[in-house]
């Protein structure tokens, strides 16, 4: 076996009751919960009981996303395994830095609830949306794109699937022109145009709450979203950027594997990272880890392999 690599989902991956198994079960899972509870009081019951509606809003999304995907990461990591690197998707990058030392987890969550609230703040601004583009490469999506003021590829999913943004009327002029491309457009459940120009002045924002703070240089390498390579320098900065620009999370998973890693444990909400690895790297070896049994078994099989 070569490197382990933690990878972490973003926005999109989230679901009623999401987190539930692991605060039930994990120690450290309980008290970062509780921590987060004395933080944001209903963050419980929001996570394991809010309804789908209430956790596509992305103020709830977000931190309910990164209190699953960081504690699933650490249980996980109380079993023995501990990966060489991480990265994580859009928030998920978030947890992956926590997870790192970059910051605690309590200092990431409070910042994770300012994120969620300025980029709900502006995607409430304007009428955005975003859409995925399957089977289709994503310089023809960017010849397209182009024909439009306001839509903007923004998430590099993998060879053939890109994420793009933008005012909702033009998303599905947008989508009416990919059709003679002969690929699949479908929108996507999250509320605003992520990655994009229109997250400016929420990008503005964030970057004033994360002068409250002090990082860590990461104790392993974190692989950006923004440019694909490892964390190095100022990490507020790279937040800030990170808000406002491309997911390049194809050439991220490449670089990895570059580096060595053939073994991608996703931690935390969903298979979707996963999914998408298995088409990027197909000879990577894949494992999820959601609910608690599923780290019991990842565990297993890890140490198995190793």
């Amino acid at each position: 076996m070569g490197k382990i690599a933690f990878v972490f989902p973003g926005q999109g991956a989230q679901h009623p009751g999401m987190g539930k198994s692991l605060y039930d079960n994990s120690k450290i899972a309980k008290e970062i919960y509780d921590t987060a509870e004395s933080i944001s009081p209903g963050i419980l019951d929001m996570s394991f009981n809010g309804t789908p509606e209430q956790l596509k809003q992305t103020k709830n999304t977000q931190p309910c996303l990164y209190l699953a995907n960081l504690t699933a990461a650490l249980t996980l990591s109380e079993f023995g395994i501990k990966p060489h690197a991480v990265a994580g998707f859009s928030l998920g990058e978030l947890s992956a830095l926590a997870y790192s030392g970059a910051f605690s987890a309590e200092d990431g969550f409070k910042i994770v609830l300012k994120r969620g609230v300025f980029m709900q703040q502006a995607s409430e601004a304007v009428n955005t949306k975003m859409a995925a583009v399957i089977k289709c490469e994503s310089k023809e999506i960017e010849q397209v794109c182009a024909q439009f003021e306001n839509v903007y590829p923004v998430n590099y999913n993998s060879q053939l699937q890109t994420v793009v943004s933008g005012l909702a009327d033009e998303i599905e002029l947008f989508k009416k022109e990919m059709l003679k491309h002969s690929c699949r457009v479908m929108d996507l459940p999250v509320s605003g145009a992520f990655h994009s120009p229109f997250m400016n002045e929420a990008a503005e924002k964030f970057k004033t709450e994360l002068n409250k703070y002090s990082f860590n240089q990461p104790l392993l390498p974190v692989y950006a979203n923004s440019n694909a390579q490892p964390y190095k320098g100022d990490i507020a900065s790279a937040l800030e950027i990170q808000m406002k620009s491309p997911v390049k999370w194809c050439d991220t998973i490449l670089n990895m594997v570059a580096d060595g890693v053939d073994t991608f444990i996703e931690t935390g909400t969903g298979k979707t990272l996963t999914g998408l690895i298995k088409r990027i790297a197909p000879e990577c070896k894949l494992y999820n880890c959601e609910e608690y049994e599923d780290i019991i078994h990842t565990a297993e099989a890890v140490k198995k392999d190793a």
